[in-house]
């Protein structure tokens, strides 16, 4: 019997403001939350995990984040956080005090354990700015993390992504040395995916050789303006969120990922019919 999947739903970019507010004064983000838990708790086969990969609240402030964690009491999977630039790590802490944080203080990287995975999510906020930078603490813990356990693959998630997705206003702000990340995941070939979010669309690309992606949010899309025609700006587009299945196999297995829409959609209907032929 083939071994079961490891499957991680990556959600991205929530912005949850206080109660009755919206974002930019046009997006109810935490409805646009309860849409996402609904489908997400849906699932089938159910998730192992879920990853909320930054930008949890908005402002930020600790009324945010208590309406945060109001909005994720229905979610039947157990998640994990880690900080955007929308974020506060002090407040993060105190909100979610039970995370298997590395350290007491600083950066809130965690290492999870999914099966036979293990997750690296590193926190590539900088305090007061909206772009990403990994810290010397976070980079030397990341090296010696995944040194720790050379035969395991690996995922790592950030906020921030280290490539140009060529929207110009947020490529000024992605992850400023991702030079320095770069040589560490060459020098680990257990990693297998790089997962990140912030510009709230689905992208794909390849960084230091591995696979490296955009979440979709499940509120607003940046508008995909790759020539600078307009002043920074956002869409409402369908919401989405990302499923990275990870199978067992030779060497560090493969990963596979999917976006899955939130809503409500016509159910899945056969191909074929009782007679076996296509209807």
């Amino acid at each position: 019997m083939p071994q079961k999947p490891v499957l991680i739903a990556q959600i991205s970019d929530l912005h949850i403001k206080p109660p009755g507010s919206l974002a930019y004064g046009r997006v109810d983000t935490a409805a646009a939350l309860e849409r996402c838990v609904a489908v997400l708790n849906e699932l089938t086969p159910k998730p192992d995990l879920v990853v909320i990969s930054g930008d949890l609240a908005d402002t930020p402030t600790s009324e945010e984040y208590e309406h945060l964690k109001r909005l994720l009491q229905p979610l039947k999977l157990p998640f994990v956080g880690i900080p955007g630039n929308h974020d506060s790590g002090e407040l993060m802490r105190a909100a979610f005090p039970r995370a298997t944080y590395a350290v007491s203080s600083g950066p809130l990287n965690q290492k999870v354990e999914a099966g036979g995975l293990d997750l690296m999510l590193l926190d590539s906020s900088v305090h007061g700015k909206p772009h990403g930078e990994l810290d010397a603490a976070t980079l030397q813990w990341l090296e010696a993390t995944l040194a720790a356990a050379p035969n395991r693959p690996a995922l790592l998630f950030l906020h921030h992504p280290p490539f140009k997705a060529g929207i110009w206003h947020m490529d000024r702000q992605n992850l400023l040395n991702a030079g320095e990340l770069a040589p560490i995941v060459r020098r680990h070939p257990r990693v297998q995916l790089i997962a990140t979010g912030h510009v709230h669309r689905a992208t794909l690309t390849m960084f230091a050789g591995v696979p490296t992606t955009i979440c979709p949010a499940p509120n607003h899309a940046v508008d995909l303006d790759l020539v600078q025609l307009r002043e920074p700006s956002f869409k409402v587009e369908p919401p989405a969120f990302h499923l990275h299945c990870w199978f067992p196999g030779e060497g560090f297995g493969s990963v596979v990922t999917h976006q899955v829409f939130i809503g409500d959609f016509d159910r899945p209907h056969p191909f074929f019919g009782p007679d076996g032929k296509l209807l």
